[in-house]
């Protein structure tokens, strides 16, 4: 059984049936819970109960088209597409710090108003633009062996991700800058950077946060909450101590779908950064371990698709991508479990917010792509086509002798 259990692991596909498979199933049950969670904080706005699902099915929708578009592009067209949307990013991201034009959101100066309900939050696609073209950079390079050298590994990507670290930071949302940086770091981890090289960035990146957390007594009162399990002075720690109760009162299996107390005004923003604790208590132990094995599951294949490639570009966007979506996973989940400060970023593809989601599903898209074009799932999927396969049978069957049954 093990071995057949080995075979299965090791087949062309998995990998691509893995980040396809997880990717919906994340997206749709995402879907089920914003609906759940968000209906009372639409009443309380005044607003009909689906307000934010229609909203977030409207962008998932808009997201199965990039994702379905993106796993049709060859790497040649992606890696052309990311000059364009870096320089697309950097102008919006500007246009956010323009009063007027940008507008603040839960004190963050990092949205775009576009008309109506919908807005849009330009340093989500950073994160798009960081990977493909870090990715594309780092390619041409190590085709010139150019990469044994420091600075040709550290310029220009590490300045132009502290200016796309300089433009975030302005608005004052740490939770993306930490997300970016940790995408930076996987490029350079990717590219082989020595341990002196990266301990380096990583040391003067600490000194960088350490900074910006000490010199903000909002930040400074995140960090005290870790592990809390009362609410504090002030009720300062009200949301992480009520992100547990949530969790704790869903038990084994949960409350039931749509039963949760905590969303009833007592847990603040439970269909964003804290759908994760809803989740758990209308699902229980049993659907949070679920969406943590789905994560696991998409994990493991990205960074399947970027051990086995030849390509560099694909090696370095896959494991670009996967560290994104990983450890933005690891830190929101974190944050509920009262493990980590709360850092305000999303659940990738669960968590309402259609400017998270599209993005992050074209990435899913860009890991369906690398995973099809490797040679082995190439081949296992032309073979599946009716066509091929009536062809190969009749070649089989011609080179049988003539005596044979």
């Amino acid at each position: 059984m093990y071995e057949q259990a080995r075979r299965a692991w090791d087949r062309p596909l998995t990998a691509y049936y893995l980040i396809l498979g997880a990717g919906l199933l994340i997206t749709v049950l995402g879907l089920v819970m914003v609906y759940s969670a968000s209906m009372i904080k639409a009443l309380e706005l005044d607003k009909p109960g689906t307000y934010f699902f229609r909203k977030q099915f409207l962008a998932a929708v808009i997201g199965a088209g990039l994702m379905a578009l993106a796993a049709r592009m060859p790497a040649k067209l992606h890696r052309a597409f990311a000059y364009p949307l870096l320089m697309g990013t950097v102008f919006l991201m500007v246009l956010v710090q323009v009063p007027g034009i940008g507008m603040s959101v839960n004190g963050n100066q990092n949205w775009l108003y576009l008309g109506g309900p919908f807005q849009l939050q330009p340093s989500e696609f950073g994160k798009l633009a960081l990977v493909l073209w870090g990715a594309d950079l780092l390619a041409r390079k190590q085709d010139k062996r150019l990469l044994t050298q420091w600075k040709h590994m550290l310029v220009p990507l590490v300045p132009v991700a502290f200016m796309l670290l300089g433009l975030i930071m302005l608005g004052g949302d740490m939770g993306t800058a930490i997300i970016l940086t940790a995408i930076l770091f996987g490029l350079l981890w990717l590219a082989g950077a020595p341990t002196r090289l990266f301990a380096g960035v990583l040391a003067f990146a600490g000194v960088i946060a350490f900074v910006l957390i000490k010199t903000s007594p909002n930040r400074m009162s995140r960090l005290a909450c870790i592990g809390a399990s009362e609410p504090g002075p002030g009720d300062s720690c009200w949301q992480a101590v009520h992100g547990i109760y949530a969790l704790a009162s869903g038990g084994w299996f949960g409350s039931g779908l749509g039963a949760s107390v905590e969303k009833w005004g007592q847990l603040p923003e439970p269909h964003t950064d804290f759908i994760f604790a809803i989740t758990g208590e209308e699902l229980g132990l049993a659907g949070t371990l679920s969406v943590l094995a789905l994560f696991a599951a998409l994990g493991y294949a990205g960074i399947r698709v970027a051990g086995r490639t030849e390509d560099p570009f694909v090696r370095y966007a896959a494991g670009g991508v996967t560290t994104w979506i990983t450890v933005q996973a690891v830190i929101n989940i974190g944050a509920v479990l009262g493990l980590l400060p709360i850092a305000g970023v999303p659940l990738p593809l669960f968590s309402y917010g259609g400017s998270a989601l599209l993005p992050t599903m074209f990435a899913v898209g860009l890991l369906i792509a690398f995973a099809r074009e490797d040679p082995a799932a190439k081949a296992a999927l032309a073979m599946r086509r009716p066509g091929v396969r009536w062809k190969t049978m009749r070649r089989r069957v011609k080179k049988r002798p003539s005596g044979e049954r």
